[in-house]
């Protein structure tokens, strides 16, 4: 008997719907189910020619292109542990990627990513392209060796084996590695489908990078697993342009993404709305706190219910979710509630805290990576007193629906008032003239910390740093209005469109003086 692994969910899948789409290229490709596990099989099968044996890491960067999915289920397939990349690391970030991860190949597209090339040249990691022939519907690897056709027939997939390996965003530190097995994305994507009620009927876009947990567990491989349909995007990445264009062709039923991406949507429909949207069951919101007023304008735009949701790559994403609009109301300003696995708000000696009491998020369930990758000290602060400590703030209500405050580094502590950053984020984002809106802590001599802020306004506005704080009076308390407010119109992003506050802070700070501020972070 097969154990519980993703690879047994997608070959289920496979089985009971067959000649339903599972992935598009916009306009220029579509595959059933069926017709992906060939290709997948038969890919993994020139991998295992390769020399890939179970446990090796395989390093992927690519584009959302079916290349990287079909490779990505194939290292998988053949029991290796595929390693996503971003395409737009430099060669540094490369090299230490591909190192920390012990990687033994790394496959790209056919058009080489010349920094990547140069970290596996200096690391000697040898390294392969990979194109799917769209008529044949097979995949070549430019490898030399001797392929064998049905090398994967024999290999059993286990509930135990790495089969993704990440790493976190390193927000306040270097990023940690974080491996996870088949159990852990296999609970993940069935917590991820009951929640959402994913049937094969489903169709989503996906605009999110799938070397990411965001888009390669909710995107995904949840829809897969459903039986569902997902279409990438022909350029490879999310574009404003052409997302709804590929929603109405594709009969997209949801889709989900990070708050920038919505707010992109949205200011995009108030300058040119399209002629008509598909009928949403509902739209998703996770990765980054989504701000009650971008909600109620995202529901009024699309007319959907808008979920947010909670995650992280220690628990292959989900965590949280707000409900569909069946099985009840959905909280804005809440992540709703925990989903498949266990969740307690914990004080500093590991007691739980009652309801509405903040404390630190912690987690324990089959979802839950078993610990970093050589990282003896990162696990010791991670897996306290039997769960594993999210490092961020924040309560359950009577309800049982998690509000977050923010992140335990990222709390203002303005001479002992401890400040959510997410409160003065949803205040400024309140305000009809701005656009986009972070909070961040910066050194003060006298509190030891100061609340400053950054802003971008909305198109046509002239909305000026008195406007901003004379606002803030009126609806923060005092000690909560920020000291200073940069106006400006881009803001420092991670690759999948995360705001952190850390690098706005440094951001900022360095253009008033580099003598006087120290860098935050490591």
């Amino acid at each position: 008997m097969e154990s519980f692994t993703l690879t047994a969910l997608l070959n289920k899948s496979a089985k009971d719907f067959p000649n339903r789409r599972a992935v598009s290229l916009s306009g220029r490709l579509d595959l059933t189910h069926a017709q992906l596990q060939q290709i997948v099989d038969h890919a993994a099968s020139l991998l295992i020619s390769a020399g890939i044996n179970p446990g090796d890491v395989v390093a992927l960067t690519f584009p959302n292109t079916i290349e990287f999915v079909v490779m990505f289920l194939a290292v998988i397939r053949c029991r290796a542990t595929a390693a996503p990349l971003n395409q737009a690391y430099t060669a540094e970030e490369f090299e230490f990627y591909l190192s920390d991860s012990e990687s033994k190949l790394l496959i790209m597209p056919q058009e080489p990513i010349l920094p990547a090339l140069t970290a596996a040249s200096k690391l000697k990691i040898p390294h392969v392209t990979s194109t799917l022939d769209f008529q044949s519907k097979r995949v070549t690897l430019s490898t030399e060796s001797e392929s064998v056709p049905d090398a994967v027939d024999g290999v059993v997939n286990d509930s135990s084996d790495v089969a993704l390996f990440l790493h976190t965003s390193g927000t306040t530190s270097r990023p940690k590695g974080v491996p996870l097995t088949q159990l852990n994305l296999a609970s993940s994507v069935l917590n991820i489908k009951s929640v959402y009620k994913l049937t094969e009927s489903d169709s989503t876009v996906l605009v999110l990078p799938l070397f990411h947990v965001h888009g390669l567990l909710a995107g995904l491989l949840s829809s897969l697993v459903a039986g569902a349909a997902v279409a990438l995007p022909a350029a490879g990445r999310f574009s404003a342009s052409t997302f709804w264009k590929d929603m109405v062709s594709y009969n997209a039923t949801w889709y989900t993404a990070v708050p920038t991406i919505h707010q992109i949507i949205l200011d995009r429909h108030v300058s040119k709305p399209e002629p008509a949207y598909p009928k949403l069951r509902f739209i998703r919101s996770c990765s980054a706190s989504l701000a009650p007023v971008i909600m109620e304008r995202l529901e009024e735009a699309f007319g959907a219910p808008v979920l947010e949701a909670y995650a992280m790559t220690e628990a292959a994403h989900l965590m949280a979710s707000n409900p569909l609009p069946e099985d009840g109301p959905h909280k804005p300003g809440s992540v709703g509630r925990p989903i498949g696995q266990e969740m307690a708000i914990l004080n500093e000696n590991g007691v739980v805290q009652p309801v509405g009491v903040s404390g630190e998020v912690c987690i324990r369930g089959p979802n839950v990576t078993k610990g970093y990758k050589n990282n003896p000290e990162g696990n010791k602060a991670a897996f306290q007193f039997g769960w594993f400590h999210t490092g961020d703030v924040g309560f359950l209500d009577e309800d049982g629906f998690l509000h977050l405050v923010g992140r335990i580094k990222e709390l203002i502590n303005r001479g002992g008032e401890k400040i959510s950053p997410i409160e003065v984020d949803a205040v400024l984002l309140s305000h009809p003239d701005i656009a986009q809106a972070v909070a961040f802590g910066v050194p003060d001599e006298k509190y030891g910390e100061e609340i400053n802020c950054a802003i971008i306004p909305r198109e046509g506005s002239n909305i000026d740093e008195d406007e901003v704080l004379s606002f803030c009076k009126k609806n923060l308390a005092t000690f909560k209005v920020p000291k200073k407010v940069f106006i400006t119109d881009s803001l420092p992003k991670t690759a999948t469109g995360k705001i952190q506050r850390r690098l706005v802070a440094e951001h900022f700070l360095a253009q008033i003086s580099t003598a006087k501020v120290p860098k935050f972070g490591a």
